[in-house]
């Protein structure tokens, strides 16, 4: 076949899907590649356009977050079915094994995936896109990593509506005002059916803030509103500081390729945004040789603006994990108090260094002096700090 991946999830499918659409043969390989998959997914709409209607589970009239006070987002933000979404991604032209990636040989020609039952698979290009199991690029990354945590419980929206006025039509981004010691915030939104995730959510720490430690803090929230501690329950872990991976032989992809933007824990958007784009890349050039069309999608993975962002969002990353919790409501205020293409480009905006640049200068000049001085250490050598 012209390519392989490995990985059924949403990265892997919409690769897959967009390098059949090319004429490339293309095949998909996982341990249970029809498995449910169990994140609850959400992102801007202005991310991906095209997104069918078909895909989205809520479109929220209004989107709300909280430092201290409300801001009322004008972005629009979407949640996902994970049906629809998979019904979206699914081509049937993709070739769907099952079967657990053991190793890869490659070879001048190609290369040959050998699956723990013995099978061997030839292929022009291997595509890892197994997630933070990098099953063909590293293996799982060490310990402790900074995470993105979260524990959630999938409440009826007549029951929510006692947390968050009109749950089922309003999303709740972040709220911050009842933030503890060890801060998190709540994250509230309708899935669709009625029905609406409440989340305790820890933004970044290392390692990330044990998912039992947030599911009292909810059990606590729920209780003071009222609520029966009663519905499908939903744990997240995001690694937020993983490494942009070294060009090799395997072209990785979505989470496996370092795609989960450091300051917010998405990724989803991304990978959908540039499956097309490694596509291309690949149709381009494997007529040139193997070697060629995978360095030609390493290229439009990892630009040299998409680099510079991301060093940039890590400093972000670090800054935040050292900032006061005191001062951590008081700091989103001054974020979504910015115009709101500053906070496009933070957010969303890969390759916008410009952007990306000017919506952290921003921020440090209306921050007050405390807060300055957690945003430029991370940015020191450590003896220009003492």
């Amino acid at each position: 076949m012209d390519v392989l991946i490995a990985g059924a999830g949403p990265a892997g499918l919409a690769l897959a899907r967009e390098c059949a659409r090319r004429g490339l043969t293309t095949a998909l390989v996982d341990p249970a590649p029809r498995r449910h998959w169990p994140p609850t997914y959400g992102l801007w709409a202005d991310e991906v356009p095209a997104l069918p209607a078909t895909a989205v589970a809520a479109a929220p009239a209004s989107a709300l977050a909280y430092g201290t006070t409300a801001h009322r987002l004008s972005r629009s933000y979407l949640v996902l079915t994970n049906r629809g979404l998979r019904a979206w991604l699914t081509d049937d032209r993709v070739e769907v094994l099952t079967g657990r990636v053991e190793r890869v040989d490659h070879g001048g020609h190609g290369a040959t995936v050998r699956l723990a039952d013995g099978r061997r698979l030839a292929a022009g290009v291997v595509v890892d896109a197994s997630g933070e199991r990098r099953v063909l690029t590293g293996g799982a990354l060490g310990t402790p990593r900074a995470e993105q945590t979260a524990f959630g419980l999938v409440l009826p929206a007549a029951v929510a509506d006692a947390l968050v006025p009109d749950s089922a039509t309003t999303a709740v981004f972040m709220d911050w005002r009842a933030a503890a010691a060890e801060p998190s915030f709540l994250y509230a939104i309708p899935v669709g059916g009625g029905e609406v995730l409440v989340e305790e959510t820890s933004l970044a720490r290392r390692p990330g803030l044990d998912t039992v430690v947030l599911a009292a803090r909810l059990r606590s929230r729920l209780a003071a509103a009222g609520i029966p501690w009663h519905g499908r329950e939903e744990k997240v872990r995001i690694v937020l500081d993983a490494p942009v991976p070294a060009r090799g032989p395997t072209v990785p992809f979505g989470v496996t390729a370092g795609l989960v933007n450091p300051a917010t824990g998405y990724s989803l958007a991304t990978s959908l945004r540039l499956a097309p784009v490694v596509a291309d890349a690949l149709a381009e050039n494997l007529g040139r040789g193997p070697g060629a069309a995978v360095k030609a999608a390493h290229r439009c993975l990892w630009t040299p603006s998409a680099r510079a962002v991301h060093l940039l969002r890590r400093h972000g990353l670090r800054a935040l994990r050292g900032m006061p919790p005191s001062a951590i409501p008081s700091f989103f205020d001054r974020f979504f108090a910015l115009p709101e293409p500053s906070q496009r480009a933070f957010t969303s905006g890969r390759e916008d260094v410009a952007g990306t640049t000017a919506a952290m200068t921003e921020l440090f000049r209306d921050a007050p002096w405390a807060v300055r001085r957690r945003l430029v250490l991370p940015a020191l050598p450590p003896a220009r700090r003492r």
